[in-house]
């Protein structure tokens, strides 16, 4: 029987760089699997250099709760010892988001000494970028199921100030990896290895499950256009 170990994944920024290149620090609109797989890593306290290929083997989902808004920094850095060129970086972050991410197995032993290690980390938790520390109450436990079926028992998890601005009824998109043959979105977010000298990434299918729907009972507004938008 398949477990799962859920994660609440929120705080003032998140950033999960999916296609960062040079000067242009880009975050994907939900939690990766290698930010996720490297954010369990650390917890573990294993270091870059150290084998990942049994955490980037076990089924990922992650179910958007609060999607948050799109967080613009533009950075200037002058080296002013050697008197080089100004560097300009562009960083985006997530601001005042809420994720669920399910990280399953068939062995629950496995998700035990994970949950373990986040409740005790060995190495500081970021979600996503070191500017973007990790929420006390990021372990919700291991419950019994797949990803997908976990993330549909779970209780919505936003807050009560962004359920307010939205519809009575919402709808949570659900993100998770494609079965065999199972057809989807291709993306470059399988962690091989973290060591700085050389990391490599491989590829991994996303489906975009059904959505789950909920009935929101602060809701104020009744749009179905705007609930659309605010759920893409």
């Amino acid at each position: 029987m398949n477990h799962t170990l859920l994660l609440r994944l929120k705080g003032p920024m998140q950033s999960w760089g999916d296609s960062s290149r040079f000067n242009l620090r880009a975050t994907s609109a939900t939690p990766t699997k290698s930010g996720v797989i490297g954010l369990v890593a650390a917890a573990q306290g294993r270091p870059r250099s150290a084998r990942i290929d049994d955490l980037a083997a076990l089924q990922f989902a992650v179910r958007v709760d609060q999607p948050g808004t799109l967080l613009h920094d533009y950075q200037t850095a002058e080296r002013w010892q050697t008197g080089g060129r100004t560097a300009l970086v562009s960083r985006y972050y997530l601001a005042d988001a809420v994720f669920i991410a399910a990280v399953s197995s068939e062995d629950e032993h496995v998700l035990e000494t994970m949950e373990e290690a986040l409740r005790s980390p060995r190495f500081p938790l970021f979600l996503g970028r070191r500017s973007c520390p990790a929420n006390v109450d990021l372990v919700i436990g291991i419950v019994e199921g797949d990803a997908e079926t976990a993330l549909r028992a779970l209780p919505w998890q936003a807050s009560g100030t962004h359920r307010a601005t939205r519809s009575r009824q919402v709808s949570l998109p659900i993100f998770r990896d494609a079965k065999d043959g199972e057809p989807g979105v291709e993306q470059r977010d399988v962690p091989i290895s973290f060591d700085q000298q050389h990391r490599q990434y491989g590829w991994r299918t996303v489906v975009a499950a059904e959505p789950l729907m909920l009935d929101n009972p602060d809701g104020r507004v009744d749009d179905p256009f705007f609930e659309a938008v605010v759920s893409a």
